[in-house]
C-alpha cells in the first residue's frame, strides 16, 4: 500500500511526490508515457538537449520556487530574446524600441508612443472587445498586421476578432531597448536538460512508466489517495463532453551545419508560412555541451499549431466561455471526490507557466500535510 498514487510524472506530479516523500509518505508515480518529466522532457540528440514537446524556458519572480528548482539543477544564464520573421523581415521581440525603429524608423520612446496612439485613434478603439482590438490598442495597426495577426491565427486556429481580448492583455510592450522577453528576476535552462532535473526530483521514489491510469483504475486500490494530473474530462469519461485544447505538432530535423538561424526561437508571423516558429535547441545552452565542447551539428524543430482531437497531445486549454462552463461542471464533480486530488495544467484545465505549476504543487502538498 502507498499513501499516494500520483498519476503523471510531469512537474506537478514530481513536486508532489518529492515533497510528500520528504514528509514521510510513501508514493507511487505512474505515467502513460515511456519517460518522466511530462512536457518538459528533453532527450539528447547529437549532444544537444532537445525539448521534445516544445521550448521550455524557466522564468520566475518567486524566490521560493527558484530556490526549490535549484535543489535539483544548476541553471545557465539563458535569456529568451526571440526574433520575428515576417516574409524575411526580422524584428526584435518582445515589442521594444528595436522593433519600433525597424517598423517606423522612430528613435525616441516619445515618437514610438505617438505613432501607436495615432494608429489607435485611426482604428477608433476605446474599449477593446476582442484580441484584434486589444492588440491594436497596445502596439498599433502596423505591428498588429505584421507581427501578431498571422501568428495568432495560426496558433489558435481562429480569427483574431473572434478571440477574447484577455489572451493578449499581458503582451510585453516596452519603450526601452530591452529584448529580454520574460524580464523575470530569475531565468535560465537547467544544465543537462529538464529530464535530468526531474530524475533528481524523483530520486528514491517508485515510478512505473507506460501505465495508463484510465485503463488501470484498479491501481487506485494500492493507495490511500490519488493525485491525478491527467485531463479532468477524460477521468470522467467525457460525461459532459470534451474540453477543447490546442495541440502542437513538431517536425524535427538534424542538420549537418553548426548554425541554422542563430537564435533559439524564431517566430514566423505571416499567415502563409504553415509553421508558427522554428526552435534551434542548441542555443538554449549556447551551442556547447556542459563540458564546454562546441557542437558541430544542430537540431531544429518546426512547430505547427492544430485543433486538438482525441489521440493528440493536449497543450493549451481554450479558456473561452463555452469551455469555462464545461470545466465548471467537471470541477463540481471533482470537488465531491474525497480520495482524488486534481492538479496541474490538465487536471485544473488551466494554462500554467512552469514556475506556477511548481508553486501550485508546493501549496497543494502544504495543505495535505
Amino acid at each position: 500500500m502507498y499513501d499516494y498514487l500520483i498519476v503523471g510524472a510531469g512537474l506537478y506530479g514530481a513536486v508532489c511526490a518529492r515533497e510528500l516523500t520528504d514528509a514521510g509518505k510513501k508514493c507511487l508515480v505512474i505515467d502513460k508515457r515511456d519517460h518522466i518529466a511530462g512536457n518538459v522532457y528533453t532527450e539528447k540528440i547529437e549532444k544537444i538537449n532537445v525539448h521534445k514537446y516544445g521550448a521550455h524556458i524557466f522564468h520566475t519572480n518567486m524566490a521560493n520556487v527558484w530556490n526549490y528548482v535549484n535543489r535539483f539543477a544548476t541553471f545557465n544564464r539563458f535569456t529568451n530574446s526571440p526574433v520575428a520573421n515576417y516574409h524575411g523581415e526580422l524584428y526584435s521581440l518582445p515589442f521594444n524600441m528595436y522593433t519600433f525603429n525597424k517598423m517606423w524608423g522612430v528613435v525616441t520612446p516619445e515618437d514610438a508612443e505617438k505613432k501607436i496612439d495615432e494608429q489607435r485613434r485611426e482604428a477608433g478603439i476605446t474599449e477593446p472587445k476582442n484580441l484584434e482590438e486589444q492588440a491594436i490598442s497596445l502596439v498599433g495597426t502596423d505591428i498588429y498586421e505584421k507581427l501578431i495577426k498571422g501568428y495568432t491565427q495560426k496558433q489558435w486556429g481562429r480569427p483574431c476578432d473572434k478571440l477574447p481580448a484577455f489572451i493578449i492583455k499581458r503582451l510585453p510592450v516596452r519603450f526601452t531597448f530591452d529584448n529580454n522577453y520574460f524580464n523575470a528576476l530569475y531565468q535560465g535552462i537547467p544544465i543537462g536538460g529538464y529530464t535530468k532535473m526531474v530524475e533528481r526530483m524523483l530520486d528514491g521514489i517508485d515510478v512505473r512508466l507506460g501505465v495508463d491510469f484510465l485503463e488501470h483504475r484498479e491501481l487506485a486500490e494500492e493507495a490511500e489517495k490519488v493525485i491525478y494530473t491527467g485531463p479532468i474530462d477524460a477521468y470522467y469519461d467525457y460525461k459532459f463532453g470534451n474540453l477543447e485544447y490546442r495541440s502542437v505538432r513538431f517536425e524535427n530535423e538534424v542538420l549537418d551545419i553548426p548554425n541554422f538561424q542563430g537564435n533559439a526561437a524564431v517566430n514566423y508571423t505571416d499567415a502563409d508560412t504553415p509553421w508558427t516558429r522554428i526552435i534551434e535547441h542548441k542555443w538554449f545552452e549556447f551551442g556547447r555541451t556542459p563540458e564546454g565542447e562546441e557542437i558541430e551539428k544542430t537540431v531544429i524543430s518546426r512547430e505547427y499549431s492544430s485543433e486538438w482531437k482525441p489521440g493528440d497531445e493536449p497543450y493549451y486549454p481554450v479558456n473561452d466561455e463555452k469551455n469555462g462552463q464545461l470545466f465548471t461542471q467537471y470541477k463540481e464533480l471533482a470537488e465531491g471526490e474525497a480520495e482524488v486530488i486534481f492538479g496541474g495544467r490538465l487536471g485544473e484545465y488551466k494554462y500554467y507557466d512552469m514556475d506556477q505549476v511548481i508553486a501550485a504543487g508546493l501549496e497543494k502538498v502544504k495543505s495535505l500535510i
